[in-house]
């Protein structure tokens, strides 16, 4: 009879979990039909030129309305993907694109601002050489993508499919919740092929960089300099079946000189203002104007078994410059420049402007970042199109 009851429970059991596999899937335990979503399959399609985007990624802040259609196209493709996996009508795919516009506005600035927070634009000629340059700009998209498309899949989506108790009940084929659909199928492989053509690039410039001498005229004013030292330690292992059979370490050390400044070719104005006794001059944004690394291989040691390749080595020096203007662009290094060109200026200029006129004074400023959306214009007056 314990062996009847036994068999008759597991028969049960399995018949009950092989029900609620195929039949009726989890979340349909009385839900009416009008909330009830059947996933089916659908291919993501991408409609991004890569090449544009790559191009846009590299340079954000010369190319803002490139930026923001990016974000829009990105956006928009994930949407698109995560509505057809989820069976909307063709009324519904209409509205996605009227419902993305009104988050549109606000996510192309936290986009930009996060995106450019976390690239270093003036490392460009750096990366290149390192074969890093798409790449890390593909890193701090999947960064900054990855803080927002959740959110806003879910903004959007809960708008056009019936919610129930805050939960969405589906069933179908390959069953996930909207955000999961978004991310692991739209995405992570739109950020891959992105990845792929980045790679290809990075090679092909690294090994074209400098092929001919270049002599350019600049003219630059460096106020800050930092000199710091890093070192790094790594151990790759060789297994096998589980076990490490071999190992290397490499330490490797550097040291850098990093000079923070201003590009005048870029931008250098002075006006004069007779009426108020006023000279102005305008100074363009602090960036980085050069930074010299220096690395040392400070022990190296090769397993029996395991070959260092010069590609480890390279990734070790590439690490320790990418640290060194991190924590120069996370510090004080910009305003402390500033602050210099201030007393600097004064220094320079303001005897000779006191030797034309005793009454006039002079005035340093910074230009802002013109935005790629300017404001209606306004009766402001003209000296509040710079910042202190």
């Amino acid at each position: 009879m314990l062996r009847a009851l036994l068999v008759i429970l597991i028969v049960c059991i399995v018949g009950v979990l092989l029900f609620r596999k195929f039949v009726a899937p989890p979340g349909y335990t009385s839900v009416p039909k009008e909330y009830q979503v059947n996933y089916v399959p659908s291919d993501f399609r991408m409609p991004i030129d890569e090449e544009r985007a790559l191009s846009v990624l590299s340079d954000p802040n010369n190319n803002r309305r490139g930026f923001d259609e990016l974000v829009y196209e990105v956006n928009m493709s994930i949407l698109q993907h995560v509505g057809r996996r989820m069976n909307l009508n063709d009324g519904d795919l209409s509205r996605l694109q009227d419902e993305y516009e009104k988050h549109h506005p606000y996510l192309r600035e936290l986009y930009f601002n996060d995106f450019t927070q976390l690239r270093d634009t003036t490392s460009q000629l750096y990366e290149t050489w390192y074969e890093n340059e798409g790449g890390s700009a593909i890193e701090a998209l999947r960064e900054v993508a990855g803080k927002y498309t959740c959110f806003l899949v879910t903004q959007v989506i809960t708008t056009l499919v019936p919610v129930k108790g805050q939960s969405i009940y589906a069933k179908g084929q390959e069953v996930n919740t909207p955000c999961g659909v978004a991310m692991q199928e739209a995405l992570n492989p739109m950020l891959k092929r992105l990845e792929e053509r980045a790679a290809v690039q990075d090679f092909s410039r690294s090994r074209g960089l400098l092929q001919e001498k270049v002599e350019r005229v600049i003219a630059e004013l460096a106020t800050m300099e930092v000199r710091d030292k890093k070192g790094l330690n790594k151990n790759l292992q060789t297994r096998f079946l589980g076990f490490s059979v071999s190992s290397s370490d490499i330490e490797v050390s550097a040291i850098s000189i990093l000079k923070v400044g201003f590009r005048l070719n870029e931008y250098f104005d002075i006006g004069l203002n007779a009426k108020q006794g006023l000279v102005t001059i305008t100074l363009p944004e602090p960036v980085i104007l050069s930074h010299e690394v220096f690395p040392k291989i400070d022990k190296l040691d090769i397993g029996w078994m395991r070959e260092v390749q010069s590609v480890d080595l390279n990734k070790n020096f590439d690490v320790l410059r990418r640290e060194f203007r991190r924590e120069a662009l996370e510090s004080d290094i910009m305003d402390d420049a500033k602050s210099q060109a201030i007393d600097l200026m004064n220094t320079m200029f303001d005897p000779v402007i006191k030797g034309i006129n005793s009454r006039y004074n002079l005035r340093v400023r910074f230009k802002e970042v013109e935005s790629a959306y300017p404001e209606p214009e306004t009766d402001y007056a003209a000296d509040n199109q710079y910042q202190d």
